[in-house]
């Protein structure tokens, strides 16, 4: 028996020059399960050797291996399986876990069946089956081959939703396209891990980080790899989560920091499996009954996000980049004469004393930062600054960060190298989170600007580091997943602890950024593609953990001239009416952005702005809401109707809080169609009542509206007062707005007289 080449090759890459000389080895039958002095079922697992690099031939009588797999459960919803290779199964610390004090060991049991164990919580409930019965032999085929017994485990995350173990994936008994549990070694030590579960023909899946693919990622292998995606419109990824949400009704984190090759349902369309660059598995699967319940699980074991500051959920204002104080004042100050309200001015690439050069120190173009925040706070705007963890050799801070070590270096070598493509850096240096002294000196750098009087740092970059540089707590294949957590990490607290108003505006992610937000969605480009790409990436970083998210109003680089093709009207007004409908709203990118610049729809953007901080009540309230739960703010369907099978297919739409369905419209003909789900709900314009699940076909809408439906009797809180910022707010001032029947459309509302839209 062996996998098939297309296994072999495909997920394993077995194929490769470096794999020359691999041997696989997969699991068979458990001969063994007992239950130690702290409650968790070891299990002994045999492996065999299966296939080989081309180097390597495989005698006929290789013997067997015997590991360990450790099975463990926290509450009535999560289900532990780790298999360490070369150590000690992995315990509750660690920098991606963040376990809730709700989440509690779970001591459990092991119960001897006729075909194998059953492991039994406290409460007698089932967490996990395990059969070691040998399946009949059917057919003289079966009496020949040289079956290898199948690893045929079942794990119940819940007590009730099965998720098992794909056992026998083959055409036949000499051709498998998985493996249930199995390992790559290399040069006589375990290198990769991988694993196998089976998928159902109709299940479905979401999740993984901002992917920017349909909703549905059955049928698609992602490599969990995080680097700079260069768009919205790619399979590469600037936030990546080894994190998942089933149909079945389960989720999956892989608590990893290592690369991921993740087929759902692709290289075998009965198989959601995983390789994993390391020699261990450390799977928590994960319960709940639906999607917000398993999603909220994952947020008890890796964090839930913090909120954020009443002022940033008013408008953000940037380009790339503002180069003075003086062109920032003049900014402002035409914010403020033409009535668009607006919190934050973003200080992009060009506040150093040369553009790209990040030496967290402000400019001549810049005199006096002190003077220059306040006096910029005085008139009702905080400052935002842009900075990146990326230090060029011909940054004047590199001598001494190399000389003390808080760089990545490379082995043998004085200096890392390496080319920069953004900052057109020769050499390119990288903070070094790992080391406990670099990260405190990255953090006075952050506390003295804020002592200055900047308001919110944007943590640019961080999804790449030098691969061949060494690194002082880990390798450099452990930390590049991890680096964005490290050095977001590092910000938020600092922030936090100087402030008192943690926030962070950044790009990449991997498991546990959700508890330092906000993240926006990268370099969109400005096109209705871009649009449509940002939709999807926010709703699966929506499944993934993350209660906020925002992108680039209206996408950050102009096609086909990356600088001076700007985005149509109509393209900004759309994009406009959705970041006014997303948890956090920036105008960003490579002209300008300021709606004065575009004197045709001026009014109009005008008037959506007004609407956004007349929501801003509500938004602060379903921020507590999400903060605590599984949801997010800008959320997939699938939260609120995860048994509708259509909702699993709908990554055009989005509920807006728990009020909100929103459809945007991406498209220069103003047309399309709606889908309704269960329920009744009030077309906010017109106040009629429609009942779903239904598909509205062909719904037109003029520049002034896209089609934004409330659940029927569903209330918010309303500012009734047109401002200019959150300073003038008083939300004790806020009134309730009732979706009931009383309601007759938007223009006799409160909102009508604030916007008149």
């Amino acid at each position: 028996m062996k996998p098939s080449q297309h296994y072999l090759q495909g997920m394993l890459d077995l194929d490769s020059p470096e794999a020359a000389e691999d041997v696989v080895w997969t699991a068979g039958r458990p001969t063994a399960a007992r239950t130690d002095e702290n409650g968790a079922v070891t299990i002994d697992v045999p492996f065999r050797a299966v296939a080989a690099g081309p180097n390597r031939k495989l005698n006929d009588d290789e013997p067997t291996r015997a590991h360990r797999l450790v099975v463990r459960a926290y509450g009535d919803s999560v289900v532990r399986v780790s298999m360490a290779l070369d150590g000690e199964p992995p315990g509750d610390k660690g920098h991606m876990l963040q376990l809730h004090e709700s989440l509690i060991p779970e001591p459990l049991a092991v119960k001897p069946t006729g075909s194998g164990w059953d492991v039994l919580d406290s409460d007698a409930h089932l967490r996990v089956r395990i059969d070691t019965s040998e399946p009949p032999k059917r057919h003289w085929s079966d009496l020949l081959a040289d079956a290898q017994p199948g690893f045929a485990v079942t794990v119940f995350p819940d007590g009730e939703a099965p998720v098992e173990f794909m056992a026998y994936d083959f055409f036949n008994q000499w051709q498998l396209d998985s493996l249930a549990l199995a390992y790559v070694e290399r040069a006589e030590r375990a290198h990769r891990a991988a694993f196998s579960l089976h998928a159902r023909p109709n299940e479905r899946f979401a999740g993984t980080g901002e992917r920017f693919a349909r909703l549905d990622l059955s049928g698609q292998t992602l490599l969990l790899e995080n680097g700079d995606a260069l768009g919205v419109n790619s399979r590469r990824c600037y936030k990546n989560v080894p994190f998942y949400v089933s149909s079945a009704g389960y989720g999956l984190f892989m608590h990893t920091s290592a690369h991921v090759r993740l087929s759902l349902a692709d290289f075998s369309t009965r198989a959601a499996q995983a390789v994993i660059d390391q020699p261990a598995l450390d799977l928590f699967f994960i319960g709940g009954g639906n999607v917000e319940r398993i999603v909220y699980n994952y947020r008890r074991l890796t964090g839930f996000p913090s909120d954020v500051p009443l002022w940033s959920y008013g408008t953000w204002m940037s380009r790339m980049t503002y180069f003075s104080a003086d062109e920032t004042r003049q900014v402002a100050d035409r914010l403020r004469e033409g009535r668009f309200p607006c919190d934050v001015i973003h200080l992009d690439t060009g506040w150093f004393e040369e553009d790209w050069k990040c030496t967290w120190r402000f400019g001549k173009t810049f005199p006096q930062p002190e003077k220059y925040l306040a006096e910029m706070r005085e008139k009702g705007f905080r400052i935002s600054l842009w900075q990146m963890p990326r230090i060029g050799s011909d940054n004047r801070l590199y001598g001494e960060l190399r000389k003390k070590g808080y760089l990545g270096r490379r082995a043998g070598e004085a200096d890392a190298t390496g080319s920069d493509f953004t900052s057109g850096q020769a050499g390119v240096g990288y903070l070094d989170f790992t080391n406990p002294d670099a990260a405190r000196w990255y953090q006075r750098q952050i506390e003295r600007l804020l002592r200055q009087g900047a308001a919110v740092i944007k943590t640019d970059f961080g999804e790449d580091i030098d691969p061949e540089a060494k690194y002082h707590g880990m390798s450099a294949g452990e930390l590049h997943n991890l680096y964005a957590l490290l050095y977001q990490k590092a910000a938020w607290e600092i922030t936090a602890q100087t402030t008192g108003e943690p926030i962070i505006w950044a790009r990449a992610t991997w498991a546990g950024c959700q508890r330092y937000p906000v993240h926006w969605g990268g370099d969109a480009a400005s096109s209705w593609d871009g649009l449509a790409g940002s939709i999807r990436g926010g709703l699966h970083l929506g499944l993934s953990g993350f209660a906020f998210w925002s992108h680039d109003v209206p996408g950050f680089h102009g096609v086909p001239h990356f600088l001076n093709t700007w985005a149509s009207d109509t393209l900004y007004v759309r994009w406009t009416q959705v970041g006014v409908l997303t948890s956090h709203l920036r105008y960003h990118g490579a002209s300008p952005r300021e709606p004065y610049e575009r004197p045709k729809i001026a009014d109009l953007v005008r008037k959506w702005l007004n609407l956004r901080y007349a929501l801003i009540p509500y938004l602060v309230d379903q921020a507590k809401v999400a903060v605590g739960s599984g949801l997010p703010v800008f959320r997939a369907l699938v939260f609120h109707h995860w048994d509708d099978p259509t909702c699993w297919h709908i990554d055009d739409q989005y509920y807006f809080g728990d009020a909100f369905l929103v459809a945007p419209v991406m498209n220069d003909d103003g047309v399309r169609d709606v889908y309704l789900p269960a329920g009744k709900w009030v077309d906010i314009w017109t106040g009629r009542t429609l009942e779903g699940p239904r598909w509205l076909k062909d719904i037109r809408s003029p520049l002034e509206h896209i089609p934004v439906f409330a659940a029927k009797d569903a209330t918010m809180r309303v500012y009734p007062e047109v401002v200019q910022c959150t300073d003038e707010m008083d939300l004790a001032n806020a009134v309730e707005l009732r979706f009931d029947e009383s309601y007759r459309g938007l223009s006799d509302s409160i909102l009508g007289e604030i916007t008149e839209l």
